[in-house]
């Protein structure tokens, strides 16, 4: 998959586009996607997609922003996996957010993007003040020669799936919920870093796991696998959040107790698969009272594993 930052002034080949953040690339945007790559194939076309960085939301109004499913390294990953043949990335910023919709047409549509078949979510709104809409874009469609197709809405067990949806669901603690929705297990994927080695002094060792991420859409204690260290998934135990016994309430961390595994693995890149919720993250009045809810943790991740393997198949 070829990615570009921006686009260009004037395109040299035609696409099949669809337009959108992104984020998460769940069952609808996979859905989405797999209409994209099929038109492009009949066309003969690169499949491509237009995505934006930052969040439009992160620009206007970063405290209300809302947090990160995906960075922007898995969502390029991710869309790759989906058959994606080229991404734009764009620029979010006030020069972009000032184009209005007529404007946004000709300029990134027709002239740099030079789209053929154009598919959106029933819901997409573009330009200054979000004026341009599905209808606008058929009006220039017939004037510009291009088609416009809505994707219609994807349910999964009766509900509608977004990334709003994901976020509730981790957010509310409900890991298997967003697993649904995301069609596959929430990630969070980072580089082992070296931290204080508080684990190991009290018999806990963890991997401390970079996280770019100033807001994340989940926090407490987990049972989770970890991609990448070995031919098949490792089980675990992961705490996420503040560490508010030892830090007090610093920037968010992740941090993963490896079930019976000791090795050096810093600076390894590794895959964090969120399978199940423990509790929340509390705050306790000692190392020893710390300790023995670890140990508390740790049995329960083993419970859970003893009928679940790390693959995701279950035990009779």
């Amino acid at each position: 998959m070829l990615v570009f930052r921006g686009v260009p002034e004037r395109a040299t080949t035609s696409t099949v586009l669809t337009i959108g953040n992104f984020d998460g690339v769940h069952r609808g945007h996979r859905a989405l996607l797999a209409e994209l790559t099929a038109k492009a194939r009949d066309l003969a076309l690169p499949a491509t997609v237009l995505t934006f960085e930052p969040h439009p939301r992160e620009l206007f109004a970063p405290d209300q922003a809302p947090a990160r499913l995906a960075s922007l390294r898995d969502k390029l990953e991710l869309l790759a996996e989906a058959g994606v043949d080229s991404v734009h990335v764009c620029r979010f910023n006030r020069a972009l957010a000032a184009l209005t919709a007529e404007q946004f047409i000709e300029r990134i549509l027709v002239r740099g993007l030079s789209v053929r078949h154009l598919i959106i979510g029933d819901d997409f709104r573009f330009g200054k003040g979000r004026s341009g809409d599905f209808s606008l874009l058929q009006q220039a469609g017939r004037e510009h020669r291009f088609v416009v197709e809505a994707m219609h809405t994807v349910d999964f067990g009766g509900v509608r799936v977004s990334s709003s949806a994901v976020r509730e669901a981790l957010a509310g603690g409900n890991i298997e919920h967003a697993e649904e929705l995301l069609g596959r297990a929430f990630v969070i994927a980072g580089r082992v870093m070296d931290g204080k080695k508080l684990g190991r002094t009290i018999g806990f060792p963890t991997a401390n796991i970079q996280v770019r991420r100033k807001r994340l859409p989940l926090s407490g204690v987990f049972a989770v696998t970890v991609a990448g260290l070995a031919p098949r998934p490792l089980p675990g135990a992961a705490n996420i959040g503040v560490r508010p016994t030892v830090d007090a309430g610093l920037k968010p961390v992740l941090e993963v107790h490896l079930l019976d595994f000791d090795r050096d693995i810093y600076g390894t890149h590794v895959d964090v698969n969120f399978l199940h919720k423990l509790r929340d993250e509390a705050k306790f009045a000692s190392l020893d009272a710390l300790k023995a809810q670890i140990a508390d943790d740790v049995a329960a991740v083993r419970a859970y594993f003893n009928t679940r393997s790390p693959d995701g198949t279950t035990h009779g």
